[in-house]
Protein backbone atom coordinates (compact mmCIF):
# COMPACT_ATOMS: atom_id res chain seq x y z
CA UNK A 1 0.00 0.00 0.00
CA UNK A 2 1.06 3.60 -0.80
CA UNK A 3 1.75 6.69 1.45
CA UNK A 4 -1.29 8.32 -0.55
CA UNK A 5 -3.49 5.10 -0.39
CA UNK A 6 -2.43 4.54 3.35
CA UNK A 7 -3.77 8.16 4.05
CA UNK A 8 -7.04 8.18 2.13
CA UNK A 9 -7.69 4.86 4.35
CA UNK A 10 -7.09 6.46 7.43
CA UNK A 11 -9.34 9.59 6.44
CA UNK A 12 -11.90 6.71 5.71
CA UNK A 13 -11.73 5.34 9.43
CA UNK A 14 -11.47 8.57 11.09
CA UNK A 15 -15.03 9.41 9.27
CA UNK A 16 -16.19 5.46 10.62
CA UNK A 17 -14.85 6.27 13.94
CA UNK A 18 -16.35 9.59 14.68
CA UNK A 19 -19.48 8.76 13.16
CA UNK A 20 -19.50 5.33 15.82
CA UNK A 21 -18.06 7.29 18.43
CA UNK A 22 -18.83 10.77 17.89
CA UNK A 23 -17.96 11.86 21.77
CA UNK A 24 -14.35 10.51 21.76
CA UNK A 25 -11.47 12.36 21.99
CA UNK A 26 -9.83 13.67 18.69
CA UNK A 27 -7.12 12.50 19.79
CA UNK A 28 -7.81 9.30 20.25
CA UNK A 29 -9.90 8.88 16.96
CA UNK A 30 -7.16 10.33 14.39
CA UNK A 31 -4.52 8.18 16.66
CA UNK A 32 -6.79 4.95 16.35
CA UNK A 33 -7.30 5.65 12.55
CA UNK A 34 -3.33 5.96 11.80
CA UNK A 35 -3.11 2.77 13.76
CA UNK A 36 -5.43 0.60 12.14
CA UNK A 37 -4.57 2.66 8.57
CA UNK A 38 -0.57 1.32 9.24
CA UNK A 39 -1.61 -2.45 9.97
CA UNK A 40 -4.14 -2.49 6.90
CA UNK A 41 -2.07 -5.52 4.90
CA UNK A 42 -1.69 -7.79 8.54
CA UNK A 43 -4.84 -9.85 9.65
CA UNK A 44 -6.30 -8.33 12.79
CA UNK A 45 -5.41 -10.46 15.90
CA UNK A 46 -6.66 -7.64 18.74
CA UNK A 47 -7.80 -4.15 18.82
CA UNK A 48 -5.01 -1.56 18.30
CA UNK A 49 -4.13 -0.22 21.82
CA UNK A 50 -5.53 3.66 20.41
CA UNK A 51 -8.60 1.98 20.36
CA UNK A 52 -9.17 2.27 24.20
CA UNK A 53 -8.71 5.75 24.23
CA UNK A 54 -12.35 6.10 22.64
CA UNK A 55 -14.03 5.76 25.55
CA UNK A 56 -11.87 8.60 27.39
CA UNK A 57 -14.10 12.08 27.85
CA UNK A 58 -13.62 14.65 25.37
CA UNK A 59 -11.05 17.67 27.07
CA UNK A 60 -13.40 19.96 28.96
CA UNK A 61 -11.09 22.91 27.44
CA UNK A 62 -13.30 21.83 24.47
CA UNK A 63 -9.67 22.51 22.37
CA UNK A 64 -9.71 19.47 20.69
CA UNK A 65 -10.47 20.22 16.76
CA UNK A 66 -11.45 17.02 15.22
CA UNK A 67 -9.21 16.45 11.98
CA UNK A 68 -11.41 14.56 9.26
CA UNK A 69 -9.83 15.65 6.49
CA UNK A 70 -10.73 13.51 3.04
CA UNK A 71 -13.59 11.91 5.61
CA UNK A 72 -16.63 10.39 4.05
CA UNK A 73 -19.86 11.95 5.93
CA UNK A 74 -22.18 12.00 3.16
CA UNK A 75 -25.90 11.67 4.09
CA UNK A 76 -24.59 11.48 7.84
CA UNK A 77 -27.39 13.21 10.65
CA UNK A 78 -24.60 15.91 12.46
CA UNK A 79 -27.87 17.96 13.51
CA UNK A 80 -26.26 20.04 16.45
CA UNK A 81 -22.57 18.64 16.63
CA UNK A 82 -19.64 20.88 17.89
CA UNK A 83 -17.25 21.07 14.77
CA UNK A 84 -15.73 24.13 16.08
CA UNK A 85 -12.13 24.18 14.16
CA UNK A 86 -12.50 21.12 12.46
CA UNK A 87 -10.27 20.16 9.88
CA UNK A 88 -12.84 19.39 7.18
CA UNK A 89 -10.69 19.73 3.79
CA UNK A 90 -11.67 17.56 1.11
CA UNK A 91 -14.50 16.12 2.95
CA UNK A 92 -17.07 14.22 1.34
CA UNK A 93 -20.57 16.04 3.28
CA UNK A 94 -22.96 15.40 0.19
CA UNK A 95 -26.36 15.32 1.80
CA UNK A 96 -25.20 15.44 5.31
CA UNK A 97 -27.50 17.37 8.02
CA UNK A 98 -25.25 20.32 9.55
CA UNK A 99 -28.69 21.97 10.85
CA UNK A 100 -27.85 24.29 13.77
CA UNK A 101 -24.09 22.86 14.07
CA UNK A 102 -21.36 24.64 15.46
CA UNK A 103 -18.24 25.09 13.00
CA UNK A 104 -16.79 28.33 13.65
CA UNK A 105 -13.88 28.44 12.42
CA UNK A 106 -13.72 25.00 10.61
CA UNK A 107 -11.56 24.21 7.85
CA UNK A 108 -13.74 22.92 4.80
CA UNK A 109 -11.58 23.55 1.51
CA UNK A 110 -12.53 21.69 -1.09
CA UNK A 111 -15.16 20.11 0.69
CA UNK A 112 -18.09 18.11 -1.07
CA UNK A 113 -21.41 19.92 0.51
CA UNK A 114 -23.44 19.57 -2.59
CA UNK A 115 -27.36 19.39 -1.12
CA UNK A 116 -26.21 19.78 2.42
CA UNK A 117 -28.43 21.26 5.43
CA UNK A 118 -26.60 24.33 6.89
CA UNK A 119 -30.04 25.87 7.96
CA UNK A 120 -28.97 27.72 11.23
CA UNK A 121 -25.43 26.70 11.38
CA UNK A 122 -22.71 28.57 12.54
CA UNK A 123 -19.91 28.61 10.34
CA UNK A 124 -18.47 32.57 11.27
CA UNK A 125 -14.87 32.55 10.04
CA UNK A 126 -14.69 29.37 8.76
CA UNK A 127 -13.06 28.67 4.94
CA UNK A 128 -14.86 26.95 2.53
CA UNK A 129 -12.63 27.90 -0.25
CA UNK A 130 -12.96 26.16 -3.61
CA UNK A 131 -15.75 24.07 -1.53
CA UNK A 132 -18.81 22.88 -3.40
CA UNK A 133 -22.18 24.22 -2.12
CA UNK A 134 -24.64 23.20 -5.05
CA UNK A 135 -28.21 23.63 -3.99
CA UNK A 136 -27.12 23.59 -0.07
CA UNK A 137 -29.83 25.36 2.71
CA UNK A 138 -27.78 27.77 4.21
CA UNK A 139 -31.33 29.50 5.35
CA UNK A 140 -30.49 31.64 8.32
CA UNK A 141 -26.91 30.27 8.39
CA UNK A 142 -24.25 32.47 10.60
CA UNK A 143 -21.35 33.59 8.13
CA UNK A 144 -19.90 36.35 9.31
CA UNK A 145 -16.53 36.58 7.74
CA UNK A 146 -16.37 32.77 6.20
CA UNK A 147 -13.76 32.44 3.23
CA UNK A 148 -16.04 31.94 0.78
CA UNK A 149 -13.57 32.29 -2.40
CA UNK A 150 -14.48 29.93 -5.50
CA UNK A 151 -16.93 28.32 -4.26
CA UNK A 152 -19.67 27.12 -5.61
CA UNK A 153 -23.22 27.68 -4.94
CA UNK A 154 -25.26 27.70 -7.94
CA UNK A 155 -28.85 27.17 -6.69
CA UNK A 156 -28.05 27.53 -3.09
CA UNK A 157 -31.04 28.42 -0.32
CA UNK A 158 -29.38 31.75 1.50
CA UNK A 159 -32.11 33.46 2.65
CA UNK A 160 -31.84 35.72 5.77
CA UNK A 161 -28.18 34.31 5.79
CA UNK A 162 -25.76 36.60 7.64
CA UNK A 163 -22.42 37.27 5.51
CA UNK A 164 -21.37 40.30 7.34
CA UNK A 165 -17.74 40.73 5.91
CA UNK A 166 -17.53 37.53 4.31
CA UNK A 167 -15.09 37.11 1.18
CA UNK A 168 -16.98 36.17 -1.62
CA UNK A 169 -14.50 36.70 -4.65
CA UNK A 170 -15.13 34.52 -7.92
CA UNK A 171 -17.84 32.54 -5.67
CA UNK A 172 -20.49 31.25 -8.39
CA UNK A 173 -24.15 32.24 -6.95
CA UNK A 174 -25.81 32.31 -10.26
CA UNK A 175 -29.59 30.99 -9.32
CA UNK A 176 -29.11 31.49 -5.88
CA UNK A 177 -31.25 32.81 -3.30
CA UNK A 178 -30.25 35.47 -1.05
CA UNK A 179 -33.33 37.08 0.20
CA UNK A 180 -32.77 39.10 3.35
CA UNK A 181 -29.32 38.56 3.49
CA UNK A 182 -27.00 40.73 5.52
CA UNK A 183 -23.62 41.28 3.06
CA UNK A 184 -22.96 44.45 4.74
CA UNK A 185 -18.69 44.84 3.65
CA UNK A 186 -18.86 41.44 1.89
CA UNK A 187 -16.08 41.23 -0.61
CA UNK A 188 -17.95 40.11 -3.74
CA UNK A 189 -15.19 41.42 -6.24
CA UNK A 190 -15.83 38.96 -9.80
CA UNK A 191 -18.60 36.88 -8.48
CA UNK A 192 -21.74 34.98 -10.36
CA UNK A 193 -24.85 36.41 -9.24
CA UNK A 194 -26.65 35.78 -12.50
CA UNK A 195 -30.65 34.90 -11.88
CA UNK A 196 -30.02 34.86 -7.99
CA UNK A 197 -32.62 36.15 -5.75
CA UNK A 198 -30.85 39.55 -3.72
CA UNK A 199 -34.66 40.32 -2.89
CA UNK A 200 -34.46 42.65 0.58
CA UNK A 201 -30.42 42.14 0.50
CA UNK A 202 -28.67 44.35 2.44
CA UNK A 203 -25.48 45.28 0.07
CA UNK A 204 -24.14 48.09 2.22
CA UNK A 205 -20.50 48.90 1.69
CA UNK A 206 -20.03 45.32 -0.34
CA UNK A 207 -17.55 45.33 -3.21
CA UNK A 208 -19.26 44.04 -6.49
CA UNK A 209 -16.31 45.66 -8.57
CA UNK A 210 -16.33 43.51 -11.75
CA UNK A 211 -19.44 41.08 -10.39
CA UNK A 212 -22.10 39.79 -12.93
CA UNK A 213 -25.27 40.33 -11.88
CA UNK A 214 -27.30 39.60 -15.33
CA UNK A 215 -31.31 38.87 -14.77
CA UNK A 216 -30.73 38.92 -11.10
CA UNK A 217 -33.70 40.52 -8.93
CA UNK A 218 -32.40 43.64 -6.65
CA UNK A 219 -35.55 44.46 -5.86
CA UNK A 220 -36.01 46.69 -2.16
CA UNK A 221 -31.96 45.34 -2.01
CA UNK A 222 -29.62 48.25 -0.38
CA UNK A 223 -26.76 48.90 -2.42
CA UNK A 224 -25.12 51.98 -0.57
CA UNK A 225 -21.60 52.88 -0.36
CA UNK A 226 -21.26 49.47 -2.82
CA UNK A 227 -18.38 49.59 -5.13
CA UNK A 228 -19.55 49.28 -8.36
CA UNK A 229 -17.25 49.67 -10.27
CA UNK A 230 -17.16 47.25 -13.78
CA UNK A 231 -20.26 45.57 -12.48
CA UNK A 232 -23.38 44.24 -14.93
CA UNK A 233 -26.23 45.26 -13.79
CA UNK A 234 -27.79 46.14 -17.30
CA UNK A 235 -30.41 43.41 -17.47
CA UNK A 236 -30.84 42.99 -13.39
CA UNK A 237 -34.42 43.92 -12.17
CA UNK A 238 -35.74 45.73 -9.40
CA UNK A 239 -32.67 48.37 -9.42
CA UNK A 240 -32.97 51.72 -7.27
CA UNK A 241 -30.49 54.37 -7.54
CA UNK A 242 -27.54 53.79 -5.06
CA UNK A 243 -26.87 56.17 -2.78
CA UNK A 244 -22.75 56.94 -2.39
CA UNK A 245 -22.18 53.50 -4.73
CA UNK A 246 -18.98 53.88 -6.82
CA UNK A 247 -19.12 53.00 -10.16
CA UNK A 248 -16.80 53.87 -13.72
CA UNK A 249 -17.54 53.66 -17.01
CA UNK A 250 -17.50 49.90 -17.32
CA UNK A 251 -20.19 49.75 -15.40
CA UNK A 252 -23.23 48.23 -17.01
CA UNK A 253 -26.66 49.99 -15.36
CA UNK A 254 -29.69 49.18 -16.85
CA UNK A 255 -31.30 51.22 -19.28
CA UNK A 256 -33.86 53.16 -17.16
CA UNK A 257 -31.59 54.38 -14.46
CA UNK A 258 -28.56 55.56 -16.92
CA UNK A 259 -29.66 59.15 -17.25
CA UNK A 260 -30.44 59.40 -13.91
CA UNK A 261 -27.19 57.83 -12.32
CA UNK A 262 -25.11 60.13 -14.62
CA UNK A 263 -26.85 63.47 -13.06
CA UNK A 264 -26.96 62.48 -9.34
CA UNK A 265 -23.04 61.23 -9.74
CA UNK A 266 -20.05 63.35 -8.98
CA UNK A 267 -16.13 62.43 -10.44
CA UNK A 268 -14.63 61.53 -7.37
CA UNK A 269 -11.22 60.12 -9.06
CA UNK A 270 -10.23 60.36 -12.82
CA UNK A 271 -12.92 57.88 -14.23
CA UNK A 272 -14.76 56.79 -10.62
CA UNK A 273 -18.00 58.27 -9.78
CA UNK A 274 -19.91 58.13 -6.80
CA UNK A 275 -23.63 58.81 -6.60
CA UNK A 276 -24.75 61.71 -4.35
CA UNK A 277 -25.70 60.75 -1.20
CA UNK A 278 -29.18 62.66 -1.52
CA UNK A 279 -31.35 62.92 -4.63
CA UNK A 280 -31.01 66.15 -6.65
CA UNK A 281 -33.69 68.66 -5.82
CA UNK A 282 -36.64 69.05 -8.44
CA UNK A 283 -35.81 71.16 -10.94
CA UNK A 284 -39.03 70.95 -12.38
CA UNK A 285 -40.85 74.55 -13.17
CA UNK A 286 -43.60 75.20 -10.76
CA UNK A 287 -46.53 76.10 -12.85
CA UNK A 288 -48.87 78.46 -10.48
CA UNK A 289 -52.17 77.85 -10.36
Amino acid sequence: MTDAEREQHAAALRGLLYLACPDAPATAIADTAEAIARHTSEAPRAPVPQAAHLNHPKPSSGLDPLDLTGADLGDADLTDTDLRRAQLGDAYLRFVDLTGARLTGADLSGAKLTGARLTGAKLNGAKLTNADLRRADLRDADLHFVDLTSAKLTDADLTDAKLIGAYLLFVDLTGAMLSGADLTDADLRRADLRDADLTDADLHSADLTGAKLSDANLTDANLTDADLRRADLKTASGVALPMGAKWDAHTHWPAYLVPLVAEESDEVLPGVYRVRGEPAPDRTPTVPV
